[in-house]
């Protein structure tokens, strides 16, 4: 198998792993959203941006090293080990102090306690951060699938029995805690690797120059994807705050699943070819047309069909959240590409473009969040996706210096899937406004009917992708006989 084809198929395995963990996680979430408020997962929006800082201060950007040293030995895992924990700790330690202030930021008093407890997490964690680098660097995401899988379901239960049970909120945080705590166990059942009693300053020092750069990156991008999350929380109420994080919730179990799918695999993968520029381009190529083929109108009929699926699934209370996942899911067609032409970067080694590229964006972002905060939510949205398209040219400049494949090539690759996906998704959504079915009818009907137009434009049409994807999946099949 070639290794661009095992890097594709590896993409479906964590595909597998993120869609079961979100999936089922999303399924969760809609039954827990019968029990709870927005007001409830408005709280824990409030919380998202601390705790993900939090997260990125534990890491620094180590798990990337150690996934990209070619010769990593038993000394850099036990170092970045130790590191670890030291810093989940003290990143504990930070949130713990820092409770009050941002209670008295939102003006929320109930923030106080549930971001001391949430917090754990951190630390828990930190415990997982080897295990997983050791199995992304042999592209063993089966593996990972069988930690996260079980853990996902046992949490989700207890979240749900919770919720039903009246403990609001804290079925949300007790759902987290779980998860995080079942999926260590289980890794480290797995029985991967051993810390020994080693601390290497020089293999510190080594992997901090690279994983710093990535961690300062990082950092600006959960700052950034957070902020939108902080700004409607303090501007507007924790109900909006509500809608928008649980739309956001829903739009991940898509398009964040798939873009950690391709950064987690692809990264490990095409890190062994970062010395030949054109196996690069050619597996990069093939990546972004089979995954683009995939998303795109998966993200399009899910903004066509959002109203009945959310009549469908949740109560009336969640209706005013429909257009923010239709915005969201416009917005997240750019994503997988930026994610891709990142990870080039980080492939040749260049954390330091990936830096300054962070910082560009920041900038696009913050200047047209200032400008549509004034039309409210629906404009703070419309700012989301004149600010993923803007984001994909710096982004794919640097992709055309290092490995000759700048944007011009990649839209050749893309566009085919994009327009088609548009097309139908448009059509989807003119017919659901125009019908008269119950909401279930209209979901199960015009669902299965632009899925078979898809697939029956991309065979007519003679798509590439269609084509690649078919030797994956047959290739996949002649190994399992």
């Amino acid at each position: 198998m070639t290794l661009t084809n095992k890097t594709t198929i590896g993409i479906f395995w964590n595909f597998g792993e993120q869609l079961s963990k979100r999936g089922i996680g999303i399924v969760v979430t809609l039954l827990l959203a019968r029990f709870l408020t927005p007001d409830d997962y408005g709280l824990v929006a409030m919380i998202a941006v601390f705790l993900a800082i939090a997260s990125s201060l534990m890491d620094l950007g180590f798990n990337q090293a150690l996934i990209r040293k070619k010769d990593a030995t038993n000394s850099d895992f036990s170092t970045v080990f130790y590191i670890n924990l030291t810093l989940g700790f003290l990143s504990y330690i930070l949130l713990y102090i820092s409770a009050p202030f941002i209670a008295a930021f939102y003006n929320e008093p109930r923030l106080v306690l549930l971001v001391r407890v949430i917090s754990v997490v951190i630390i828990i964690n930190a415990f997982q951060v080897v295990q997983s680098a050791i199995l992304s660097r042999n592209l063993n995401f089966k593996a990972q699938l069988q930690a996260t899988v079980p853990a996902t379901i046992i949490s989700g239960l207890c979240a749900i029995i919770m919720a039903y049970a009246g403990f609001g909120v804290w079925a949300l945080i007790a759902q987290t805690i779980i998860s995080s705590v079942l999926i260590t166990v289980f890794l480290w059942s797995m029985d991967i690797w051993r810390p020994t009693f080693v601390f290497s300053r020089r293999s510190l020092s080594e992997m901090f120059g690279f994983g710093s750069k990535l961690f300062l990156s990082g950092l600006l991008d959960t700052v950034f994807r957070n902020i939108y999350v902080v700004v409607i929380a303090k501007l507007f109420t924790t109900t909006i705050a509500g809608h928008y994080f649980f739309a956001n919730k829903v739009k991940e179990l898509i398009l964040y699943q798939l873009v950690n799918s391709i950064q987690t695999v692809t990264y490990p993968a095409l890190a062994t070819l970062q010395d030949d520029d054109i196996r690069l381009k050619a597996g990069y190529r093939k990546v972004i047309q089979v995954t683009t083929f995939g998303l795109f109108p998966v993200m399009a009929i899910v903004a066509a069909l959002a109203e009945p699926l959310f009549s469908v699934f949740l109560t009336d209370q969640w209706l005013p959240a429909v257009p923010y996942l239709q915005l969201m899911c416009i917005a997240g067609l750019m994503y997988p590409l930026h994610s891709i032409n990142l990870n080039i970067l980080k492939v040749k080694g260049r954390s330091d473009l990936f830096f300054y590229l962070e910082i560009i964006k920041k900038i696009n972002i913050t200047v047209i969040l200032l400008m549509s905060i004034q039309f409210g939510v629906m404009g703070i949205l419309i700012g989301q996706i004149i600010s993923s398209v803007l984001s994909y040219l710096p982004n794919s400049y640097y992709s055309g210096k290092l490995i000759n494949y700048p944007a011009r090539e990649q839209i050749r690759d893309f566009f085919p899937g994009l327009f088609l996906s548009s097309v139908i998704a448009l059509l989807t959504y003119f017919a659901v406004e125009l019908s008269t079915q119950p909401a279930l009818i209209k979901l199960v009907l015009f669902s299965t009917l632009a899925g078979i137009m898809y697939i029956a434009a991309s065979y007519t049409l003679k798509l590439e992708a269609l084509k690649f994807a078919e030797e994956l999946v047959t290739e996949k099949l002649r190994r399992k006989a």
